[in-house]
């Protein structure tokens, strides 16, 4: 019995995640995940009390995994700027990656401030990634330019979901471009 509701939790944590890719967070609703996984619409308020819930549980179990691509990436780059090269391209080439739109998604979604402050820990794991590279650099606040950073990477994630007139290469090289040049000052 544990092991059939651990099975139907993972099929709406899916479909939340086709969903999300899909529509956004709009297309995010406990009918649409009723359909999706041929649960009744009762049946899903079983597993999550909320919208807000399920993006929670989706951010607990999607974005360690990011967060692990990201850190791998990194443990192979040379240098603190092959590092912070790094951080930023291997980020902007998530966005295509189902589990990455979720979190993407899961930014903009109405949440309640325990899910915010999840959210808020775990780019925070993230950001500490690119700290010490800054520091490495000679950077005199490395903790606010890794934050500043993560804005760049941020502000190109949002380019590249909004479908910008810019292909998402470009929006990737420009970034790491000014990530470079902004971390030599």
């Amino acid at each position: 019995m544990a092991e059939h509701r651990s099975m139907q939790r993972a099929a709406l944590l899916d479909a939340a995640r086709s969903l999300l890719s899909e529509g956004g967070t709009e297309a995010l609703t406990f009918p649409a995940l009723a359909e999706r996984t041929g649960l009744a619409r009762s049946s899903v308020y079983e597993y999550f009390r909320s919208r807000a819930a399920v993006v929670e549980e989706l951010c607990q179990v999607d974005f360690p995994v990011w967060a692990a691509e990201v850190e791998a990436a990194l443990a192979v780059a040379g240098g603190p700027e092959a590092k912070i090269e790094a951080y930023v391209r291997k980020q902007l080439e998530l966005v295509g990656d189902r589990r990455h739109r979720a979190v993407v998604a899961i930014s903009a979604s109405e949440l309640d401030a325990g899910a915010r402050e999840k959210i808020r820990a775990a780019h925070g794991g993230l950001i500490a990634m690119i700290v010490e590279a800054l520091g490495d650099l000679g950077h005199a606040q490395p903790r606010l330019a890794a934050m500043l950073l993560q804005g760049v990477v941020d502000a190109a994630v949002r380019r590249t979901e909004l479908g910008a007139a810019e292909h998402p290469d470009a929006i990737t090289e420009a970034a790491v471009s000014m990530v470079l040049r902004g971390v030599r000052d």
